[in-house]
């Protein structure tokens, strides 16, 4: 259950509305359904779960952005289903950009598709050779008579083959690097779009690869100007890296409340181990590292929310503390378990394999590093010079 009291000075009022329904759905509508068995039920169970957040008004929050009420939404679906908190991450994410920079008619096409769960949205950036390296992009769009002529292929995509469009990175002037990188919005039907294979993550997941073999797309087809993807994707995950951070601690509050309540009912050497000073030592470090997740998360949230632009450095130390946190929360949870953690069918064992990613999308743990310490660093000197 999402503790509202203790981030209380971030929040505004409707905020708490936001997040009993968000609970209210996890709990009525996902948690019957279980856990999807492997990556092919994890695929057929995605178009369901598009079309329930769309009944739920929940991805409605990103368009204008709430980021609190975005993070309230992740922090209860991934308490509940992973799965579910990746589908709506990946309606936030994949709109996004065409929200920022898009067109009239692509708004009202793709980001009302996605809000309302008609159409599924993806992402589609990373390259085999491109991944925290967004500059180094290979795909090519070249401009034609009639529109563009898209060439690429993109890895690790989520959402790959099913979603209804995506939103493609692509480098329409090689020379000029970064600032030679457009955004488009391409349907899952243009001719030349491939969808070759699935990829397999240890937790089931949608993700794959996709191959555009000279696409077609019209002049319609690019969001916002050209040579402008580059800023426009940065802003994209910099505006919700932060949910990514919520995420993580929904998984790590579902993994402490099992936990605790395991070591209550689990007795040995004649008591419930809860009583055992090495397991309150765990309960103690895994609330505390929780806590002050939770305040890192909801005062970038906040900060953003109310003062706009881009927050990179609280929303990079929501991002590594939370996930890092919540890896190391997780494994407490599955070591109090003992020989019972580890099986399949656990609920600890299934949260180890779906934080283990956070640590590494949308801005890897080393990156974040990076983003920390330059900003540091520059604060640092402005106060001292």
């Amino acid at each position: 259950m999402i503790d509202l009291e203790s981030v209380a000075p971030f929040l505004e009022p409707h905020h708490r509305d936001v997040a009993e329904a968000a609970q209210a759905f996890a709990r009525d509508v996902l948690a019957p359904q279980g856990q999807p068995k492997d990556d092919a039920d994890a695929r057929h169970r995605a178009r369901w779960i598009v079309q329930e957040l769309g009944k739920a008004g929940l991805v409605k929050h990103a368009h204008p952005l709430d980021l609190r009420a975005c993070c309230l939404v992740r922090e209860a679906l991934a308490f509940q289903s992973p799965l579910a908190d990746d589908i709506y991450a990946l309606q936030c994410l994949g709109s996004t950009p065409i929200a920022s920079a898009g067109n009239k008619a692509q708004r009202e096409r793709f980001v009302g598709g996605a809000v309302s769960g008609d159409l599924m949205a993806g992402f589609a950036m990373t390259e085999p050779d491109a991944g925290s390296d967004v500059a180094s992009l290979t795909a090519r769009a070249k401009k034609t008579r009639t529109g563009w002529k898209l060439h690429g292929h993109k890895t690790l995509i989520s959402n790959a083959g099913i979603a209804d469009f995506y939103s493609v990175f692509a480098s329409t002037d090689h020379e000029a690097g970064h600032r030679g990188i457009s955004c488009f919005v391409v349907p899952k039907d243009a001719p030349g779009l491939f969808f070759e294979k699935a990829q397999i993550l240890s937790n089931p997941h949608p993700l794959g690869e996709l191959f555009f073999d000279d696409v077609e797309l019209p002049d319609e087809a690019l969001v916002g100007e050209r040579g402008a993807g580059f800023k426009l994707g940065m802003a994209t995950l910099d505006s919700l890296r932060t949910t990514v951070a919520a995420a993580a601690a929904g998984m790590a509050t579902r993994a402490l409340e099992e936990a605790t309540a395991w070591s209550l009912s689990r007795k040995q050497f004649g008591a419930p181990i809860a009583e055992l000073q090495l397991i309150q030592a765990k309960l103690a470090r895994m609330v505390t590292e929780l806590s002050a997740s939770r305040l890192l998360i909801y005062r970038a949230a906040h900060e953003k929310d109310t003062q706009g632009g881009r927050v990179s450095l609280p929303c990079a130390m929501a991002k590594l503390h939370a996930t890092e946190s919540a890896q190391r929360i997780i494994d407490d949870a599955v070591q109090i378990f003992g020989g019972r953690g580890v099986l399949a069918e656990s609920v600890v064992d299934q949260l180890y394999r779906a934080i283990r990613p956070l640590r590494i999308y949308e801005g890897t743990s080393e990156v974040q590093h990076l983003v920390i310490a330059r900003g540091w660093l520059k604060a640092f000197q402005a106060r001292t010079h």
